[in-house]
C-alpha cells in the first residue's frame, strides 16, 4: 500500500484574498494585545510634529508592534522589522502591508519612552484581570546580549590610552619645536604644522576623556567594592572579639586602580566589550535582562538593560523590575550565582 502525502503546491495563484485572521488560532496572544491597546489612550504620544514626508505609522500600530514583540522575547529594532516579513502574527498586527524600518521603531521607543513603559505595563495588568496572566507564580530570569551601535575596534583600553597619551604628548613637543624652527627660518613653502598639531591634540584630548571616565567609572565600582570590604573585615573582626574561630582568608580591600584592560568606546561611551555567543568571541554590546513568566504564558513580565558584562548581580534588578501589579512572584528560576567583579 503505497503512502499519501498531503499536497504542497507553492506555485498556484490564490484565487481569493487571504484573510490573515484564520492563519492564527483564536486564543493567540496577538489578539489579546490588539483589543487591549484599543482600550489604551494615545492621545499622549509624539508623533512627526512637522508632518512632511510619507504617511506615519499610527500609534496604535507601533505600540501594538513593539508591545507584542517585546512580550514575546524581540528586543531589537532590526529584529522587529525583519519581523513584519515573516512572522504571522506580526503582519497581522502590520494589516500584511505596513513594515516599519527598525529607525522608525527606535525613535517612536525612545520619544515616547515612559508611556511606552505605561502602556506596557496596562495591558500586562489587563493580562493579569482577564486570565491570560496569572496573579501568582513564577518568573525565569536570563540575560542575552544586544549589539551596540558601535564596533569593538572603536574602543581602547586604559592602559593603551595611556601608552598613546605619552606617544603624542611626544608628537606634540616635536611638532611645537618643528613651528618654532618655521618662523625663525627664512620664509619659504608653507608647513602643514599648524593642521597636524591640532589633530593631535585633539586625539590627546578624546584620550584624555576616555582615562578621565575609566576613572570615574571605577570610583563608583570601588566606592561599592569598599563598603563590602569593611563590612566583612568588621564581622571577621567580631567573630574574633567573641573568641570564635575565623575560617579562610581575610578579605582583600579593592584595587586603587583602574585594571588596564578597562575599555572606553569612542562611538558608543556607555556599551562594553563583553562575551558573546558561546563565549568564544567579544562584541561591543549591552547586556538586557528578562523576567518571563513560567505559568504557561510565556510573557516577558520585566526587563532592564546594564553594561555590565555578565549576568552577576543582575538578578535582584531584574526582580524589581516586575512591577508588582502584573505579578506577585513566588518563585525565580535562574542560572547564575550572585557576585563581583571589578567593571
Amino acid at each position: 500500500m503505497s503512502t499519501r502525502f498531503v499536497a504542497i503546491d507553492r506555485n498556484t495563484p490564490m484565487l481569493l484574498p487571504v484573510d490573515l485572521r484564520e492563519w492564527l488560532p483564536e486564543n493567540h496572544l496577538v489578539h489579546f494585545i490588539l483589543e487591549a491597546v484599543e482600550e489604551l489612550p494615545l492621545h499622549g504620544f509624539r508623533l512627526n510634529a512637522r508632518g512632511s514626508g510619507s504617511a506615519q505609522y499610527p500609534p496604535s500600530l507601533m505600540l501594538t508592534l513593539l508591545i507584542y514583540c517585546y512580550a514575546t522575547g524581540r528586543m531589537g529594532s532590526r529584529q522587529i522589522e525583519a519581523a513584519t516579513h515573516t512572522d504571522v502574527a506580526v503582519r497581522y498586527i502590520c494589516g500584511g502591508q505596513a513594515h516599519p524600518d527598525h529607525d522608525t521603531i527606535c525613535t517612536f521607543r525612545r520619544a515616547n519612552g515612559p508611556l511606552f513603559q505605561e502602556s506596557f505595563i496596562k495591558v500586562l495588568a489587563y493580562a493579569r484581570e482577564l486570565g491570560v496572566l496569572k496573579k501568582r507564580g513564577g518568573v525565569s530570569i536570563d540575560g542575552t546580549k544586544i549589539a551596540a551601535n558601535a564596533s569593538k575596534h572603536s574602543a581602547v583600553s586604559y592602559r593603551r590610552a595611556g601608552e598613546m597619551m605619552a606617544e603624542l604628548e611626544g608628537e606634540v613637543q616635536e611638532l611645537m619645536a618643528l613651528a618654532e624652527a618655521a618662523d625663525q627660518a627664512p620664509e619659504s613653502a608653507p608647513l602643514k604644522v599648524p593642521a597636524e598639531l591640532a589633530r593631535r591634540k585633539d586625539r590627546l584630548a578624546k584620550l584624555a576623556l576616555a582615562r578621565q571616565e575609566i576613572e570615574a567609572r571605577f570610583k563608583e565600582w570601588q566606592k561599592d567594592r569598599q563598603a563590602e570590604y569593611e563590612a566583612k573585615v568588621a564581622v571577621r573582626e567580631d567573630q574574633r572579639a567573641q573568641g570564635h574561630p575565623v575560617r579562610g582568608p581575610d578579605p582583600q580591600p579593592p584595587p586603587n586602580q583602574p585594571d588596564d584592560k578597562a575599555q572606553y568606546n569612542f562611538t558608543d561611551p556607555e556599551s562594553r566589550i563583553m562575551k558573546a555567543g558561546s563565549g568564544a568571541h567579544f562584541e561591543q554590546a549591552y547586556n538586557a535582562q528578562a523576567a518571563v513568566d513560567t505559568e504557561g504564558s510565556m510573557l516577558i513580565l520585566g526587563v532592564q538593560v546594564t553594561d555590565a558584562p555578565n549576568d552577576k548581580q543582575q538578578l535582584i534588578p531584574t526582580l524589581q523590575s516586575v512591577d508588582p501589579v502584573v505579578r506577585e512572584v513566588t518563585e525565580v528560576l535562574t542560572d547564575r550565582a550572585i557576585s563581583a567583579k571589578p567593571p
